[in-house]
Formats: structure tokens, sequence, C-alpha cells
């Protein structure tokens, strides 16, 4: 080789060796074993998954969603249990500097080794753990993670107390709480590797986490500051790039880092900048931004973040009444409108983004804005979040602590402090996220539910100590130092039903309904500032009810459903309330269609009156959106999806522009609730009508709808007009808007039988149906015997004007169509 060949290869050489391979992260998802301690049976594991999930694949055990099985399968969280996984890693891959295993969730106590070397012992279904095995990793390697029953570790913790706690064993495992069974839940611990598990590799720097925050928003200019966290081995020349990929406007800056962890800024600005807004409102603009870490002009890792633009307080503030309790949105008030969000599945690692994605297009489709995350479940999903700032729905984040008391040893607080900051720092970024909420319903149960009975002053003061720890100290703190633009509230409801400022203060949970036996009627008399929860339980579905019991048919009082009510008194309570208002089937399908127009009748009263009380009112959260298992329970979406009356019925309920009626003083006063920020002017059309359709009061008048008001725009004197109640219904429109007003309960209707014509057209995307019936049909339920969904359903229709909605389905046959109404109960 000549003299000039070897300086080129020395140059090649040279060049190919500086040349650096960015990040890399491997899964380590997969080819998991896992068995019983002890018994060395090891079977095929899925990861992400749980110990119960294995079992029921392999079938082992049966379906704890079926029958009365959920008994047979408690004896799997009183076991320890073992993953195991061999992997290799390759030589390129082992000569990097530094190598961390990261495991996103861990259910719950959990001994890890890496090739027999103890390397972490977790303790927190809620928080990720990383470890350094630079020095451990090799070319062949096994992990082997043994999970200890949270029994035996919450007896222990127990006995070093002196009192009970309110709440149980469960308040000693940072794990989701409604695990351990609640009136709405079975009760299945789960055990496992629940989050992703993955080697993190890198030679010179890597990100730790990017936080994109917005300091200002004008019409004219927003300004954001890019937060990193970028560890590195030794002293490093880093180059950060932020590149708009909306704008293709770049940003970027130089540092020299140190050893360790660090924490760097760069301030970029948005011009004339598109805001974030709920759907309802605007459009929930997305901003496309991406973050490069680079080194010596090698990209080591390259991240794309979702900013939305827009800014979130709550304001509580005296007044005459009492203090406020709303949200403003880019500056404007806006009124809630949602559920109570609860997981969607016991067994976590099975819920699929499809059900995600189904679930958040209902949530929109039924016109909310706001879901409230529960604080008994389970922070969710990292997609979760990202479909809700996708699709402009607000998040109120419970942290996971609910209806409970829990301890305040020096270890537990520093778990409590280590999962806030993990949490906080994973979802601080998502423009859908409008509150931090400490606790569901702690403080009201400590000073109004008997907690405090027997105990002394000395334990009443630790307990309260404790509390104060937690919820006034460490959650507040890291709210403030690591995400500042929302504000913390410190237990949801401020005041329980007992204390008579529940209704003038903070946020409530009303419960009077079901609980205390309260009419419906009582919604419209008691309307706090802010409804976070309050409900009714129904059946679920047809479809539901058979799946869950394996039966063709479906019987009242059945054995096999029997354990999926999980409130003490709860059939009774929906047959007390249902003799009130409602006929009260025999047969079995019957009464589970009762049940649902129950729910429906007395949860949207509550939302009208409270909508109709704006501003005074500035939100309307029931509970609950959805189930985690086939049940009889408040949701108004039950375990298969299937909308219940409730929810279709919520649907019209918030909508913007809502027509609604409350009788007072001889006289129907006409409401107009806008939530826009328009004020609409439009023809209010009012017609007093029997069920055959004979109109013996109309009127039609032009009125205007103040934005972002409720106002009476009419008043009817019911004195003036002689009719007899049983009979008529009030037909009143405004634009678009439609609203029916009875005069009597629904079991006091005399309506008639009489057929409903059904005409089916094809249509793109199904079937359009066109309903029509010379008299009044109250509640009209279709039933198809395809799969698909219904435009509309347990609606009213008028007599002799035709109503088409769509059904849409996959079939091309035209569905072959059943109803009920009403009227077939009316005697």
């Amino acid at each position: 080789m000549g003299k000039f060949h070897f300086i080129i290869f020395l140059l090649v050489f040279a060049f190919i060796s500086c040349e650096e391979v960015p990040n890399e992260t491997i899964s380590l998802n997969g080819d998991w074993q896992f068995s019983e301690d002890g018994k060395n049976d090891w079977k095929t594991a899925e990861v992400p998954g749980t110990v119960q999930a294995d079992l029921l694949r392999l079938g082992e055990i049966p379906d704890p969603f079926l029958k009365n099985n959920e008994d047979s399968i408690q004896w799997i969280s009183e076991r320890n249990w073992q993953y195991k996984k061999q992997f290799s890693v390759s030589e390129e891959i082992l000569k990097r500097t530094k190598h961390f295993l990261n495991f996103e969730g861990l259910n719950t106590y959990a001994e890890v080794f890496l090739n027999d070397s103890l390397i972490l012992f977790a303790n927190n279904a809620f928080r990720g753990w990383e470890v350094d095995v630079s020095d451990a990793l090799k070319s062949e390697n096994e992990i082997l993670i043994i999970f200890k029953s949270p029994d035996s570790i919450e007896k222990s913790e127990a006995e070093n107390l002196n009192y009970e706690l309110p709440g149980g064993s469960r308040v000693f495992t940072r794990k989701p709480q409604y695990q351990y069974g609640w009136d709405w839940a079975p009760k299945i611990k789960t055990i496992g590797i629940w989050k992703n598990i993955s080697l993190i590799n890198y030679n010179v720097a890597r990100l730790k986490d990017v936080f994109l925050e917005t300091k200002s928003i004008s019409d004219s200019l927003a300004e954001i500051v890019a937060k990193f966290e970028i560890e590195t081995e030794k002293e490093e020349e880093i180059t950060l790039k932020i590149t708009n990929k909306n704008t293709s406007e770049t940003f970027s800056s130089n540092f020299k880092t140190k050893a360790g962890e660090s924490e760097y800024q760069i301030p970029f600005n948005i011009k004339n900048p598109k805001l974030w807004w709920t759907h309802n409102l605007g459009e929930p603009f997305l901003y496309n931004i991406q973050v490069e870490l680079i080194h010596n002009k090698n990209v080591l890792e390259t991240y794309s973040k979702k900013l939305g633009v827009r800014s979130i307080e709550l304001i509580t503030e005296k007044d005459s009444k009492g203090e406020t309790f709303y949200f403003k949105l880019n500056g404007k008030p806006v009124y809630m409108k949602g559920a109570n969000y609860v997981p969607q599945q016991m067994l976590e690692a099975q819920i699929d983004q499809e059900k995600y994605v189904r679930l958040i297009d209902d949530v929109v489709a039924a016109n909310m804005n706001m879901l409230r995350v529960w604080g008994g479940g389970i922070y969710e999903d990292d997609y979760f979040y990202e479909l809700c700032d996708e699709k402009g729905v607000l998040v109120w984040q419970d942290f996971m602590f609910a209806c409970a008391m829990y301890p305040g040893d020096a270890a537990f607080l520093e778990n409590v402090k280590q999962e806030a900051i993990i949490n906080i720092k994973r979802l601080r970024g998502h423009p859908s996220l409008a509150l931090w909420c400490g606790n569901n319903e702690n403080s009201e149960g400590w000073q109004r539910w008997g907690w405090q009975d027997g105990k002394t002053e000395a334990q009443k003061q630790e307990i309260w100590k404790n509390y104060y720890a937690v919820f006034n100290h460490i959650l507040p703190r890291a709210v403030d130092s690591l995400s500042p633009n929302i504000n913390y509230w410190e237990s949801s409801p401020k005041y329980g039903r007992g204390d008579k400022r529940y209704q003038f203060e903070g946020d409530t949970h009303d419960w009077w309904v079901w609980h205390d036996g309260y009419p419906f009627e009582h919604f419209e008399e008691e309307v706090p500032r802010f409804m976070s929860e309050f409900g009714f339980q129904s059946f679920p579905s047809i479809e539901t009810l058979k799946y869950a019991t394996k039966r063709d048919s479906v019987l009242l009082n059945d054995p096999f459903f029997a354990n999926h009510q999980k409130h003490s008194r709860g059939f009774k309570i929906i047959d007390d309330y249902m003799a009130r208002d409602f006929p009260v089937p025999k047969n079995a399908e019957d009464y589970v269609y009762m049940s649902q127009l129950l729910q429906a009748y007395g949860i949207t009263k509550g939302i009208h009156a409270q909508r109709r009380a704006k501003p005074y009112n500035m939100g309307t959260l029931y509970w609950q959106l959805n189930d985690c298992w086939p049940a009889v329970s408040w949701s108004s979406i039950d375990y298969l999806g299937n909308w219940k009356a409730l929810h279709y019925q919520a649907k019209k309920a918030f909508e913007n522009v809502l027509i609604s009626t409350e009788e007072k003083n001889d006289s129907l006063h006409i409401f107009v609730v806008n939530d826009t920020f328009e004020t609409i002017s439009d023809k209010l059309s009012i017609k007093l009508i029997d069920f055959d359709g004979a109109i013996i009061y109309e009127n039609q008048l032009l009125v205007e709808s103040a934005e972002n008001r409720s106002k009476v725009l009419f008043s009817l004197p019911l004195k003036t007009l002689k009719f007899d109640k049983a009979f008529y219904v009030l037909n009143i429109n405004f634009g678009k808007s439609e609203y029916f007003h009875y005069f009597v309960k629904p079991k006091d209707l005399k309506l008639s039988e009489s057929e409903t014509q059904i005409e089916i057209e094809m249509a793109k995307g199904g079937f359009l149906l066109k309903l029509s019936s010379k008299t009044l049909q109250k509640n009209v339920f279709l039933i198809a015997n395809e799969k698909g969904t219904f435009e509309d359903n347990y609606f009213d229709l008028l007599p002799n004007e035709p109503k088409t909605i769509l059904f849409s389905t996959e079939s091309k046959s035209p569905p072959k169509l059943e109803y009920k109404t009403l009227n077939q109960f009316i005697k």
C-alpha cells in the first residue's frame, strides 16, 4: 500500500469511528414466562399484562366477568408469582457507555433480579422505575421478577398502627383502589407487569424529559419555553434544536453540560397563535413540534411533541352567596359538561387503542367537554390524554386516592412524592389537562361519615396530620413546582352534603338522590356551584346481560347476575324510584328498558336545573361515564360500549344551545341556555298539543339569547290555559334546538297505544330510518338485529311529524327492527 493510500484509509477510518450512532431503546415486552412462586410451572406470559389475564388466556381460570366467577379467582392475589425472560444484547450495544432497565409499571410489590443480582424493589404500581445496569449487563441475560401478594404486606403495615385507618387494608398499597371492590366494581387485585419494559442505551447524552410550557399568550404572540432534562456521563457540548413543523421555524441553542442530570431551557415564540379550544367552542388546534438532541452534528434523539396553546384556570372567588367554582379557558368562562371516568377494564393492560378511540368519540358525540379521571382508578395511559388533546376534551385529573385515610410514615410519604413527580411530569404537557385534584371524598368522609368514631384525640390528630402532609403539602408543592399553569384542588368535594356550605362553595357530590332516597326534584331545589358527582343506576343493555350470564334470555333476579350489582341496596333503590315515576314492568327485558329511562329522566333533570342556574352553577359532571365490567351501575355507556338511554339524552342536554323549562308560581318559564360566545337571535316557537296532535295554544316570537348566558325568554301563564296536563305536551323550538315539556310524571301520562311506522332506505354508511305515528310515542327505543349504532334512540316522536335517523352499520342488508315505547306500559 502506498503512503497516499494509507493516509486516505486513516482519514476514512477516523471519520467512521467518530460518527455517533443514535441512542436506542429496545423493547423487552416479548417472550416472558410466569409461574406461581415456588412451583416452577412456567407458562407463556403477555407483557404488558397481569397474572389474571394470562391464566384466563390459558384457560386455567374461568372468566371473572361472567356469572359468579369472580369469587373463584380470589386465590390468585393471595399468592406470590414470578416472571422471567432471557434476552441477548449485541456486542455493538454492549460497547455503549450507559444502559438502563426501564420498568414503566410493576403491580405492585416486586423484587427484580438481573442475572441473579437484586437490582430493584418496587412498591408502587403508579410509578415507573429505572435501574442503571451498565456494569451488570452481559451478552446473555435473564430478568426474574418476584411479585409478592399484597395481603401479608398490608397486614403487617396495619399491625404497626394502634388504630384502623378508614378504607381498610388497601390504603397501605399504592395500586388501583377500585380493585379491592367498589359499589360498581368487582374485587380483582391484579398482579403483574402492567406496563412496558425496555432497555435504554446511549453513549454521550440522553433526554430524560421535554416540557413545552406556555408562558404568555396574546393575539399576536405566544411565548413558549422548552424545558429539557438531559443526562450525560461527563461534560459535553450539546445542541438542542426545536422545529415548529407548522411554520417551519427552527430554534436551537448550544449548551455545555455537566456530568449527571441537568436542566436547560430554550425560549421560542409562535406568531399569531391558533389557540386550543374544547371541541364545542372551537378547534382543538395542536402544533407539531420536533425536538432534537445533537452532539457533534449527529442527532442522538428525536422527539415529536404536540403543543396546544391555551390558558386554563380555576376561578374561586368569594361572592355574596359563597365562593365561585368555574374554569376560564383562554380567558373566557366555560361551562363544563361531562362525566366521571373510571378505568375501562379491570385487567388494565387488555385495553386496546380502538376502545379508547371509541369511548372518547362517544364523549365528543354526547357534546361533553370535560371528563373527571376519578381518584380510585389509574393515571391513564398516554394515549387517553392524546385523544383528549386531539378531540378537544378537558380532563379533571384526580391523584389516585379515594374514600379513605392514608398512612403518613416517612417511607409512604416519599413514595407518594415520587409518584406525584412522575405523573405530573408525564401529563403536564397535555393541553387537555385542566385541574389536579388531591383526592376523592377523603375530606368529606373524615368530616361526615363517622370515620372519627372510636378514635382517641391523639389518633385523630395523627390521622389528620398525615392527610395534611399528603394533600396540603406534598401534592400542591409538586404541582406548583412542576405544573404551575394548572390549579390544584385539595379534595372533591370541598364540603360534604351534610355541610350547609356544600351548595354555595366549591364543587359538590350530591348523593341525596340515590343514597338517601331523595326524589329527583331535589336536583332542581338545591343547585350547587359546580356538580362534580351525582348519579343513578340502571341495568346495562340486553346484549351485555346475556354476555355476562351466558344465557339466551334475560331473567329478573337472575342468580348468575346478582353478583354484578355491587350496591347492597341497589336493586331495591331502582325499584322504589321506578314506582314513584314510571310503570314497573314484570317482564325482564321491559324492566331493563324502564330502568334506563328512569336513570335518564333523573340525571337529565339535574343537568337541566344546573345549566339553567348558569353562571351561579358552571359545571355538571355526572357519575359515571363507563364501566370496567358488565354490571348494574351508574354508567351511561355499558361494558360492551352500548349507549344507555342516559347517554342519548345527555347528548341533547349538553348541546351548546339548550331549551329548558321550569314550572313555578303557576307559570312555565322557558329558558334558553347559550354556551357559545355569540348572541343568537332566532324564532322561539311554542305549541301546546294533545297526544293526537291537536293544538290548543300556539305562539311564535323573535327572541335574543345572550352569549354565555342562561335566561328566561318567555313565561307561559298556566292559569289562563284550561287543559288536562296528563294528555298534553308543550313542544318548544328555538333555531335548531327542540324540547318537550310534560306536565306530569311519566307514569301519569295518558298515552295511547298505536303502531309506529318505520320505512328503511339504504344510505351512505348504513340505513335511513323514517319513523311516523298518528299519536305521540314516548321514549321510542329501537332494537336492530344487525350490529350498528343509532344516531338517536329513546326519543319522543310527535304525532304526524315524521322523524328520520341514521342507523350506521357495515351490513348491506336492511336491519330487522323492533321497538319499545313507554306507551306500551301505560294503562
